[in-house]
């Protein structure tokens, strides 16, 4: 039996297209599972199950093998933990053909290792390349990440709070802001005013 599993790192994210080609594949619907997880969390129930459900000579059916996992490791530990349950597995669109299912197959294996050493070196690469970014940003005196969503009145208000002298426990209560959020978004304070 065929059981699909598609995944995706965001619950904004849309699954559609991995879910039409595993039923172009022939994986009927109701053999199918997803998440909408990180690859990076171990939390997913949806391979859990997809997992629970395997039984030897099935073959689990994915778009690309790094919906499995995020890792060369955890996707090989993967493989290997399927392989001696007699489980395969089978991609749908990596430029490699996967298909573990064929033991006989040298060429499926070794498309399983490069494919998920390509994968992980790729997130490295991105990972680096944001660093930088991030870091050439802040160099220009640019925020990165995410947009405040801190009202910029009550900021004021703090500011001028903290340049009056004001405990921040103080400011904390009279502005309902968090002391973390604080510290992240006033400017330092001076030498001057520290020791006041």
């Amino acid at each position: 039996m065929d059981i699909g599993y598609a995944r995706v790192s965001t619950t904004k994210q849309d699954v559609t297209r991995q879910l039409d080609a595993l039923a172009t594949a022939g994986v009927a619907s109701k053999h199918i599972y997803v998440d909408k997880k990180s690859g990076a969390t171990r939390n997913r129930p949806g391979l859990d199950e997809a997992l629970r459900q395997a039984r030897p000579d099935d073959v689990i059916v994915v778009h690309t093998l790094d919906r499995l996992g995020r890792t060369l490791r955890d996707t090989l530990n993967l493989l290997h933990e399927l392989k001696d349950r007699g489980v395969g597995i089978r991609t749908l669109a990596d430029p490699l053909n996967i298909d573990t299912s064929n033991p006989d197959g040298p060429m499926a294996q070794l498309a399983v290792v490069m494919l998920a050493l390509f994968a992980e070196m790729e997130r490295t690469y991105a990972a680096e390349r944001a660093a930088h970014a991030r870091s050439v940003a802040a160099a220009h005196g640019r925020h990165t990440g995410r947009p405040s969503v801190v009202d910029p009145d009550k900021l004021e208000h703090a500011l001028m709070l903290r340049d009056k002298g004001v405990p921040v426990r103080e400011i904390v209560t009279k502005t309902g802001l968090a002391r973390t959020t604080l510290y992240r978004h006033l400017p330092p304070r001076t030498s001057a005013a520290m020791s006041s």
